[in-house]
């Protein structure tokens, strides 16, 4: 995640986030369900705590529904579909598994699933959604590292090589897959 350039070097941390503590939300018809993983939709919050404000959801939509999310206006906002095939905006433009958009100015994200299978056989669409305020500073990044300058990152990678990067965050639950 990008930083604005005065947060770039607050000390990481990690965040167990499992499907049990999102905040669930579903349609009024129940067509869609809406896990709320960071950030506000609605008046609802979801657990993430984040350096900048953002929104982070995973959303289901079953063939043929469609999902109309209230959005901040001072947000930008991504879709990046993980299964099926769908719809996005006023416009209709098609989107499909692996595929991410961009969506424009407005104060509503409109995402509708299609009725037919894609060519994996999906129904329905599996889709992230991400948007926040912009940071409206210079980018510059190379593999891993998001800085603001080619000096910065270059930086980053003497560091990271130098192990200068401090010790491994804990990753606790990789365990449970196991049993």
């Amino acid at each position: 995640m990008n930083l604005p350039r005065k947060d770039k070097f607050v000390t990481p941390r990690y965040q167990d986030l499992r499907a049990d503590s999102t905040t669930l939300l579903t349609t009024h018809d129940g067509a869609s369900l809406v896990r709320l993983i960071a950030g506000d939709v609605a008046g609802h919050r979801g657990p993430g705590s984040t350096h900048t404000p953002m929104t982070m959801i995973h959303a289901t939509i079953a063939p043929g529904a469609e999902l109309v999310l209230p959005w901040r206006a001072d947000f930008n906002a991504l879709a990046y579909v993980m299964s099926g095939t769908g719809l996005l905006g006023a416009s209709d433009a098609p989107i499909g598994a692996g595929q991410a958009a961009v969506f424009g100015p407005g104060d509503a994200l409109r995402i509708a699933a299609q009725d037919r299978p894609d060519n994996r056989g999906q129904r329905g669409l599996e889709v992230v959604l991400l948007g926040g305020q912009p940071i409206r500073e210079p980018i510059a990044w190379a593999g891993p590292f998001v800085m603001n300058t080619r000096a910065e990152v270059l930086t980053a990678f003497e560091d990271y090589q130098k192990g200068a990067f401090g010790q491994a965050l804990p990753h606790t639950g990789a365990s449970d897959l196991a049993h």
